[in-house]
């Protein structure tokens, strides 16, 4: 913040004139603050959002391929160890858009283009809601299919 000088000039009594400065604040660049500096988000961040957003949709089994799903389970086991929510999410970020690409395993008996569609859309819509940035894709690979019978660590739990 800077200060401006505002010179008023007043007619004396002896019929000079006198010269009164008063300062007052002033505000520059504008009344816009969203123009005074500058946001980055992680690339984290997004694959968080994008990791939770996956995991709340019906039909997702789990996330990521089944290499880095058994070393999820295994440091799941391990006391002080905590779920991945960026396992099977890669995000590139930029300063105003974001692409991602997510692994997911689904639920044998749905319907995978079904499953795909309502990922891509809540994953869009959680990440530009909470980020601003505009999703410009979103990649799914389906790495599996959870058969009813398949021993297998369990699901991962949906957020309600």
């Amino acid at each position: 913040m800077t200060e401006a000088t505002e010179q008023t000039r007043t007619q004396g009594t002896d019929g000079g004139t006198e010269t009164v400065s008063t300062r007052k604040p002033t505000r520059r660049g504008g009344g816009d603050p969203s123009t005074r500096g500058r946001t980055t988000i992680a690339d984290g961040v997004v694959e968080k959002i994008a990791g939770l957003a996956t995991r709340d949709v019906v039909g997702v089994h789990a996330m990521g391929s089944g290499l880095s799903r058994t070393f999820g389970a295994v440091r799941d086991r391990v006391p002080g160890g905590a779920k991945s929510v960026t396992r099977g999410v890669k995000a590139e970020v930029g300063e105003v858009q974001t692409a991602l690409d997510l692994e997911i395993v689904v639920d044998y008996g749905v319907s995978i283009t079904e499953v795909s569609r309502d990922v891509r859309e809540n994953v869009i819509a959680a990440v530009e809601r909470m980020t601003g940035l505009e999703v410009v894709e979103v990649n799914i690979a389906v790495s599996d299919v959870k058969l009813p019978d398949e021993e297998d660590e369990e699901p991962e739990p949906r957020l309600q």
